[in-house]
């Protein structure tokens, strides 16, 4: 890596591209755009000002007030479908006393850039923009329209964001043929291997927030109680029954494809090994969110003074679904586990969303980031996958659009743990590699 030519468009001098980029991603980390409060507009007018500085036809959506979406547009030729580049604005808010640097100055530190957003998703983001600058400067001939769309609000199930626009503004997704967004990347760790291996996600787990509500008997701390009367105690009764709840493996068309392409190059036992392939997952969350549904316990609450035994306790759960699976089936087997008629379960928030949909991945755009990938990193492996999280990719699947999660760089485990975490980072060298494949994807797929 390091210089693409682009036939008959000139060279794209990839030195200044990774200082641009470096710099243009320091200062978007600068904005702090935690959702909630979300208040992401100056991010969207920021991404939209470089766009717009280079000619690029841009528009804002308001969805809310404070919050916006930025859309641009680079014509192609019209005889193949658009190509749209997503990502989302908004980030989870932080625990700053748990930071060792500040969250939102953008420092590089050590190769390092740290950052609320780095890896999730500002740096794909600025991967995804550099790709249309580029593009717009070296005047490609494009057959496929190139959009960019970034949005707010993803990380609250993004009602005001992508699902904002596929509401009110359909339109604009009509001619879209391939979406490429979060969900999928590269690791060199994977089951004790240093092979490079890139997920490209093809589907993605739903979403069903649950709240466990236990009701006791109240009266004054400083008398004893019988344990079982108190909620608080018949909240943790629960959780922990939630917590020993082994649940079993199921596959879904998307693993299924991702074991067997890992099987050809040896990195999985064959899909006939369940009891191998079963072992390996028992031993790998990652794994076990892959092939299971999983539950978090997220948020507490209980009390409202240190001498009065609570009338109610309660605790959000933060559950994730394969496919296919209902969240009222899901909720009805969380009652019959915990088995406790002085503990509801009921949604914390009703999300009225159809099941996510899988993109096929025998397409041209997936072809394209398999040969990009395998040519630029030596011994590499791409095998489609399922995203453990919910991601925007959905919103377009629905409307049935091939919308891949992939952003070509190799995250390590420590960059990895970064999402939702302390002191988030992204290497300059994979802002480096996802700025340049990133492009190259663009350019194959487009001319």
């Amino acid at each position: 890596m390091g210089r693409y030519d682009a036939p008959g468009h000139g060279v794209v001098d990839w030195k200044a591209a990774h200082r641009e980029a470096l710099a243009v991603l320091q200062s978007y980390l600068r904005i702090d755009t935690s959702n909630p409060p979300g208040q992401e507009a100056p991010a969207a007018r920021y991404l939209g000002a470089l766009l717009e500085a280079e000619g690029i036809e841009t528009r804002y959506f308001e969805t809310a007030p404070g919050r916006e979406i930025v859309y641009a547009r680079i014509p192609g030729d019209g005889s193949k479908g658009a190509f749209m580049l997503a990502n989302h604005t908004d980030v989870v808010p932080v625990e700053a006393a748990y930071w060792t640097v500040p969250a939102f100055d953008g420092q590089e530190v050590g190769g390092r850039i740290y950052g609320r957003g780095a890896v999730d998703m500002k740096g794909v983001a600025v991967m995804q923009l550099m790709a249309l600058l580029l593009a717009r400067r070296l005047g490609l001939r494009l057959k496929r329209d190139l959009v960019f769309c970034a949005v707010p609000d993803e990380e609250a199930l993004g009602r005001y964001g992508m699902g904002w626009l596929c509401e009110h503004h359909p339109e604009l997704l009509d001619e879209v043929e391939f979406e490429m967004n979060e969900g999928g990347s590269g690791t060199s760790e994977f089951q004790g291997t240093d092979r490079p291996v890139f997920f490209v996600a093809t589907s993605e787990k739903q979403v069903c927030w649950l709240r466990l509500t236990a009701v006791g008997v109240p009266g004054h701390g400083s008398i004893p109680h019988p344990l079982e009367h108190n909620s608080a105690v018949r909240l943790a009764r629960a959780i922990q029954r939630l917590a020993e709840w082994e649940r079993p493996v199921t596959f879904t068309p998307a693993t299924e494809a991702w074991v067997d392409q890992l099987a050809q190059v040896g990195l999985m036992p064959p899909r006939t090994h369940r009891a191998e392939i079963e072992a390996m997952i028992a031993e790998s969350a990652p794994l076990r969110a892959m092939f299971s549904n999983t539950l978090n316990v997220t948020m507490l609450a209980s009390g409202i003074k240190a001498n009065v035994i609570p009338a109610e306790s309660t605790a959000v759960v933060d559950c994730r679904l394969l496919p296919g699976q209902s969240r009222e089936g899901w909720r009805q087997q969380v009652i019959a586990r915990l088995d406790d008629p002085t503990v509801q379960v009921s949604f914390h928030e009703q999300i009225d969303e159809v099941d996510p949909v899988s993109a096929p991945w025998d397409t041209e755009l997936y072809r394209v980031i398999e040969a990009v990938v395998t040519e630029a990193v030596e011994g590499a492996v791409v095998a489609p996958s399922m995203t453990i999280g919910g991601t925007d990719n959905r919103f377009l699947r629905a409307r049935g659009i091939p919308a891949y999660g992939f952003a070509p760089c190799i995250l390590s485990l420590e960059e990895r743990s970064g999402f939702h975490g302390n002191d988030e980072f992204l290497t300059v060298d994979n802002l480096n590699m996802g700025c340049e494949l990133t492009f190259e994807i663009v350019r194959r797929l487009c001319l």
